[in-house]
């Protein structure tokens, strides 16, 4: 089924409410690797109960609800996360009963075998006071659904990263089973965990989530430059550009610039840049 503009644009996104848990909160740390070595302290306390700290990136699960992209016409065996921003507005709570709400904001044809692209808006509210803890952006490329006639056009342009050599690099292992681990945060797409669906996508095996590389440069910026403070982040924004299969070691690159940290992260052992034009904003 083609993807009807006029229907899409006015497509009304049911809210999806959520109640997480220390517990959740403990296994999103540990889904992006946060825990790996046993005697680091810092990372420790997002993994541990007593002064439980939340790793920013975690907004990009809360709330999740993806059942309404079947339901646009696209191609979900070809459709990828294009790019990401997410903004926090509150300190994200150990536990919580949350409110996302998202709507489509845009959507551009590339023309026929280009794809099209999809911009959504997500807002999480806690439940019981209404305060907006945190929003985002994603925007969604349909690679198989280009040629539907709507209007052509494209996302922001992406953020341009410095030319000098980096000033902070970080190298962070993933686990062979890292999207096995990552899907039970909430996205349970079978291009992460099923060998058909994946060969199925032009894939010789699952791929690792791109928001869990995401979580990974999350980790990557906490270390280097908050100190593992995550209210010191209130912003992280990227481009997905390349696969990364579980089991590889991500490199994030990272630039300071004052109050705006730009990287880039890639697979170390294909040295595919997996990550690129990363924008973060510091407190």
């Amino acid at each position: 089924m083609p993807i009807d503009y006029e229907k899409l644009m006015a497509m009304r996104i049911p809210s999806t409410e959520q109640t997480y848990g220390e517990r959740d909160t403990m296994l999103y740390g540990l889904a992006v690797g946060m825990g790996t070595d046993p005697l680091d302290r810092r990372e420790l306390a997002f993994v541990l109960e007593g002064g439980l700290r939340v790793v920013p990136a975690m907004a990009t699960v809360l709330a999740w609800n993806d059942s309404w992209l079947y339901e646009t016409g696209v191609d979900m065996v070809k459709q990828v996360h294009g790019e990401q921003r997410i903004t926090l507005h509150a300190r994200l709570p150990t536990a919580a009963t949350v409110v996302g709400e998202t709507r489509i904001v845009d959507v551009f044809d590339k023309g026929r075998g280009r794809g099209a692209i999809m911009i959504f808006e997500t807002a999480i509210r806690e439940k019981q006071t209404g305060t907006l803890l945190c929003s985002s952006q994603a925007t969604s490329f349909a690679r198989a659904d280009g040629g539907f006639g709507g209007p052509a056009g494209s996302g922001p342009p992406p953020h341009a990263l410095p030319e000098r050599a980096p000033d902070a690099v970080c190298d962070l292992p993933t686990r062979p089973d890292q999207a096995l681990l990552y899907r039970l945060c909430g996205d349970r797409n079978p291009l992460h965990a099923d060998p058909d669906y994946a060969a199925a996508a032009g894939f010789p095996r699952p791929i690792l989530h791109g928001l869990c590389t995401y979580g990974f440069a999350c980790r990557a910026i906490l270390r280097a430059f908050c100190d593992y403070e995550p209210e010191r982040l209130r912003e992280q924004a990227v481009r997905f550009t390349g696969p990364v299969f579980p089991g590889e070691t991500l490199r994030t690159e990272m630039w300071r610039d004052d109050r705006v940290v730009s990287y880039r992260t890639r697979a170390v052992e294909r040295d595919v840049i997996a990550l690129d034009h990363g924008r973060a904003v510091l407190a």
